[in-house]
């Protein structure tokens, strides 16, 4: 099946990702629908790289437009025609680089195998969770079964009101028959007189029938709402409060629209009973009529339940957040956010006639020093369904700025409580009016709250604040949560670390992975389930790093550098020093696992199991390697080329079997570079490779541009590399890997120049660069990095 036809029948969660992924221009949805077939048969891969290959496939895309023009032309599709057109004419900016546009189309289709692979996974996980799935279904077709009950008996109360007005109909006609007609006969008159009291008993018990009904389905409906209110829809606000921290919950809301439109429309159908009723009473009176007695009551009983379902079916679809930001609810301040505004009645004749307005902190707290700000943009949007791939009623609003008021002297507050800029909440409100078939009802949601910074170096820390709000507060409107801060338990904080790998990379953490981090953070225990962790342990406490600081540093290093690498399961990550030694003294020589370094804030190494002299193993460890590092060379490649001197200064790669004894090449081999030839980054121009190298022999440890960083952590180079330095930090082994340049052994033939004369380029840089003036193939980086080591170095690698 083709990958778009397999997308369109994904649920509506996924497809709800589908909807976002196209919610911008670069790739109209459109256009990827009615060319989906063409599109997924293109390799954009090789056009990416061939300008010539992405000039074929942009002509022939602008040619597969002007046909599907030409269809819609002759189906007479005026809308259709005209957005065929726009798309055709924006693509028109990809003319001078029609590689761009080759990479935008591989970058969409990349993420729908991103969507798609998403939905497997959640597939296969539902075999494991069969108990709370089955529970959750099972509350949900009781709830179906109760909405199919109410909207059975409105049906029949339909008709039962039909059946009453021709009830009072035939009485109405019986009676007016009777005073017209002049009978002499007592006996007939009395006759007839008895046949109109039959009609109007019968009347009469139609009414009370139609009233008890109307009271019966009230309660039902009550119950209902109740259900939706306090909870369908107080866990669905949880689970996007979770969803916002990286939780894989599923925040669809076109189950409680469904349900919610529902209970409206049976509402709104009771109303216009009780109007009919009022209106049969205007034709035909008695004395001690039910209606007059009941209806007033009814009445304001269906427009309470009514009002109370549609203040609440007013949510916050999509929380506050900024394109760029770190995640939703962290905003700054003259950069622009958005957020998205849902009703979850959804009555097309409504459609861009409520008006929605936005504004801020109505309720702040009078607190000294405490910011206020004014929301700029368009802050008034009409609820309309055009916005929405579902036809749902929303306002979406994009282009929304704050400005912090101006306070004179700082603003003055009745408390002196001190909160830091990234512990101060504000919240964000939406008001519309409801109008409908008589009923006025003022509505009002807002966001959850959100951190305003003005610095993108509070950013960081305003994330971890956001993090442990929607981690502990189900309090959606408590602002002063951080004046008194409480704990978290270990279960909640360490589901919330597992939901940001998950979040980034497709792979949380694992039950091991998890204990070395209770470890970290509580020393050794038997059980970590009673341990509270303290906001301030989190990270507020004034140190250099704290935990955040430390575990966010990591996730950013996975995320930009190791993703892939994570996600397959080849990083242990998170294991201590002495459990890794554990793991690795029985295992065979040239076993080695990847860990996270606990010292260096995002810093990655490696260990590895070597044989002593006595043959014992002896676990060695290089110093980790940050995003310094990891940005001249992929990690794969430092540990495909990682290698040690040895006596007589012969390399060896230490390398062998990735934890537990996978080969180092079965693990990591589709990671790699190509292996040879032009097309290799790290093989240009005078066939050299840029690998880690440590000597056996001695004490020293380097790494990539080690002189620049030793020097911001107040290092000072000992000859060149990093003597005393390596031994005082607390996670390296003495053993750790300077960057050198080496003659790959495979292309040692193909060197066409003697090492007396690359000796002479080493020893006069000025000959080196004028040589590289005629041959512009040698990468910056390689330049880079061989022009960093010191001359008697370079001069001494091709030995």
């Amino acid at each position: 099946m083709a990958q778009w036809e397999k997308l369109r029948q994904l649920p509506a969660v996924y497809t709800q990702q589908l909807h976002d992924l196209y919610d911008r221009d670069a790739l109209p949805m459109d256009v990827r629908h009615y060319l989906a077939a063409w599109i997924e048969k293109q390799d954009w891969q090789r056009a990416v790289q061939d300008h010539d290959w992405a000039m074929v496939l942009f002509q022939a895309l602008l040619e597969n437009l002007d046909i599907q023009h030409s269809r819609f032309v002759q189906q007479e599709s005026f809308l259709l025609q005209h957005n065929i057109k726009r798309y055709k004419h924006n693509f028109q900016r990809y003319l001078d680089e029609p590689r761009a546009l080759a990479n935008t189309i591989l970058w969409f289709l990349q993420k729908e195998k991103e969507i798609l692979q998403s939905a497997d996974l959640a597939e296969q996980v539902q075999f494991l969770q069969v108990e709370p799935e089955a529970m959750e279904i099972s509350s949900q077709q009781d709830l179906e079964r109760k909405l199919a009950g109410i909207r059975n008996e409105v049906q029949c109360m339909e008709h039962a009101i039909l059946c009453l007005e021709e009830q009072q109909d035939e009485f109405d006609f019986k009676y007016q028959t009777y005073k017209m007609e002049a009978v002499a006969d007592e006996a007939t008159k009395e006759k007839q007189m008895k046949h109109c009291q039959i009609l109007i008993n019968r009347l009469d018990e139609g009414r009370k029938k139609m009233l008890s009904d109307i009271n019966k389905l009230l309660d039902k409906t009550d119950s209902v709402i109740d259900i939706l209110v306090k909870k369908e829809l107080i866990e669905w606000q949880r689970r996007q409060q979770k969803a916002c921290i990286g939780a894989p919950d599923n925040v669809c809301l076109d189950q409680l629209e469904n349900w919610f439109t529902c209970v409206a429309e049976c509402l709104f159908q009771v109303r216009e009973f009780l109007s009919k009723l009022e209106e049969l009473v205007g034709k035909v009176s008695y004395a001690n009529d039910p209606v007059k007695a009941q209806k007033p009551a009814l009445q304001k009983r269906a427009d309470t339940l009514l009002k109370d379902l549609l203040k609440s079916s007013f949510v916050v679809e999509t929380q506050p957040s900024m394109p760029q930001g770190k995640g939703p609810l962290v905003l700054r301040t003259n950069v622009q956010f958005s957020v998205k505004t849902r009703l979850l009645v959804k009555f097309p004749e409504l459609n861009h006639s409520m008006k929605v307005n936005v504004s801020m902190d109505r309720e702040a707290p009078q607190i000294k020093g405490y910011r206020r700000f004014n929301v700029l943009g368009t802050t008034t949007k009409a609820l309309n369904m055009a916005e929405s791939q579902s036809g749902s009623m929303v306002a979406d609003f994009r282009h929304l700025t704050l400005k912090e008021q101006k306070c004179g002297s700082g603003g003055k507050g009745a408390s002196d409580i001190s909160l830091s800029v990234t512990e101060e909440l504000h919240i964000i409100y939406f008001n519309t009016v409801f109008e409908l078939k008589g009923l006025s009802v003022e509505l009002q949601t807002s966001s959850l709250p959100v951190v305003i910074i003005s610095n993108s170096s509070q950013q960081q820390s305003a994330w971890a604040s956001v993090l442990w709000f929607n981690l502990i507060s189900q309090d959606t409107k408590d602002v002063m949560f951080f004046a008194t801060c409480p704990a978290a338990t270990w279960p909640q904080f360490g589901e919330m670390l597992s939901w940001q790998f998950l979040a980034a990379t497709k792979r949380g953490l694992n039950n091991a992975q998890l204990e070395m981090i209770a470890h970290k953070v509580f020393g050794k225990r038997q059980n970590y389930d009673d341990c509270k962790v303290a906001w301030s342990k989190f990270s507020k406490e004034n140190l250099p790093d704290t935990f955040w600081v430390w575990f966010d540093a990591i996730l950013v290093m996975v995320k930009t550098y190791l993703e892939d690498l994570w996600r397959d399961g080849h990083i242990m990550g998170f294991v201590s020093k002495g459990k890794e030694k554990t793991l690795l003294k029985k295992k065979q020589r040239g076993t080695f696992l990847l860990r996270f370094s606990e010292s260096v804030t995002g810093g990655i190494t490696f260990s590895w199991v070597e044989t002593s002299i006595t043959g014992e193993p002896d676990i060695k460890t290089v110093q980790p390697f940050t995003k310094v590092d990891l940005c001249q060379i992929p990690f794969q490649e430092i540990i495909r080329n990682f290698q040690i001197l040895e006596a007589g200064n012969i390399p060896e790669n230490p390398l062998l079997y990735l934890y537990p004894n996978i080969p180092k090449d079965e693990a990591f081999g589709k990671y790699y570079s190509e292996k040879s030839g032009e097309g290799s980054p790290y093989i240009k121009y005078i066939k050299t490779k840029l690998m880690f190298v440590s000597k056996e022999n001695t004490l020293e440890a380097r790494s990539p541009m080690y002189s620049d960083m030793a020097q911001g952590e107040g290092l000072e180079p000992v000859n060149g590399l990093c003597g005393e330095a390596a031994e005082q930090n607390g996670d390296l082994h003495p053993l750790n890997s300077p960057l050198e340049i080496y003659p790959d052994p495979m292309l040692s033939s193909s060197v066409d120049a003697p090492e007396e004369d690359l000796q002479m380029y080493l020893n006069n840089p000025n000959l080196f660069t004028d040589c590289l003036q005629d041959e512009p193939t040698l990468s910056d980086f390689s330049l880079h990095s061989f022009n960093c080591l010191p001359p008697q170095s370079c001069g001494s690698i091709f030995q």
